[in-house]
């Protein structure tokens, strides 16, 4: 009896969940060994989503399954938003403090508010702008600093952090705008938006001088492209088959367990400090996206 339980699709649909989560939170460390190997995070993005997107991409043409995107367009906009997305996340976590980046980044549900105000017309409801106003507090909190009169990004992690996290809501928005498609196509416009704007974003910042050419393309690179595709791939699949059997603030729910495997590896390995400003602002942070989800599962 206990066995069965322990199996059910709840159980499993939790576990898929978790290791989407832990697979996000724990990706810096990848990237961070590709990048002493001398690939910016840029390029190693292009080429792990290149990796995947072709692989999937294969596997529907041989199925039959490669459909046209004619009859969708907005799947475009999902490309652009879910490749500046992980542009900006996986560039974030290999150049930054891990904790810090991952908390900025958890802005989204606070971004998700206005984003789905814009593009839904969902106007937010009074429980909603207090959401937003805690988290915009705790923003505060994190980026202000001794040295700085104005609470301001002080790094580029930050700009890219609070960047990834409003694009992250625009996905998120457009995927619900898109639950109608075939989610084979949004799986390969999300991967494919990684390899394209990954691409484009390191060959602009190599003409403006803000990206290097790096080193010489080593066999050393492929073990951990190998693990960081496949990871995603796994990943995505896990969070496909949890989201669909949970509902949708337990999933939220169990996805913030991804601050916790961040915070936990990266101040194991020495990638982050914590400090009481950021161990403050990110609780309210945490706080906003934790009524978020209360708030939907009452449906606020």
């Amino acid at each position: 009896m206990a066995h069965s339980s322990a199996l059910s699709p709840k159980s499993l649909a939790v576990a898929g969940l978790l290791l989407n989560a832990f697979v996000w939170g724990v990706c810096w460390w990848p990237f961070k060994q590709l990048e002493a190997l001398g690939l910016h995070p840029l390029w190693a993005t292009a080429l792990v989503y290149a990796f995947v997107f072709v692989s999937i991409a294969l596997s529907l043409w041989r199925s039959g399954r490669l459909l046209s995107w004619r009859a969708h367009p907005g799947l475009w906009w999902l490309l652009l938003a879910s490749g500046l997305t992980n542009v900006g996340f996986n560039w974030a976590v290999t150049v930054g403090d891990v904790v810090r980046v991952v908390l900025l980044f958890y802005l989204m549900p606070a971004w998700s508010v206005l984003v789905a105000w814009l593009l839904l017309g969902d106007k937010p409801r009074p429980m909603a702008l207090l959401r937003l106003a805690l988290a915009l507090v705790g923003l505060v909190i994190v980026l202000k600093t001794p040295e700085t009169p104005w609470p301001v990004p002080e790094s580029l992690a930050d700009v890219l952090a609070l960047a990834s996290g409003l694009t992250f809501a625009v996905t998120n928005a457009l995927l619900l705008k898109l639950k109608d498609t075939p989610g084979s196509s949004r799986t390969l416009a999300m991967f494919g938006g990684g390899a394209v704007m990954a691409t484009l974003a390191a060959l602009l910042g190599l003409a403006t001088g803000v990206v290097s050419t790096g080193q010489a393309p080593t066999w050393t690179w492929l073990p951990l492209i190998a693990l960081l595709g496949t990871s995603f791939l796994l990943g995505n699949l896990a969070l496909q088959y949890g989201a669909a059997r949970l509902a949708a603030h337990t999933t939220a729910l169990v996805m913030l367990s991804e601050v916790l495997f961040a915070s936990v590896s990266s101040v194991i390995l020495g990638a982050s400090q914590w400090e009481s400003r950021t161990l403050w602002g990110g609780a309210l942070i945490l706080l906003a996206a934790l009524l978020s989800v209360v708030g939907y599962s009452r449906h606020d």
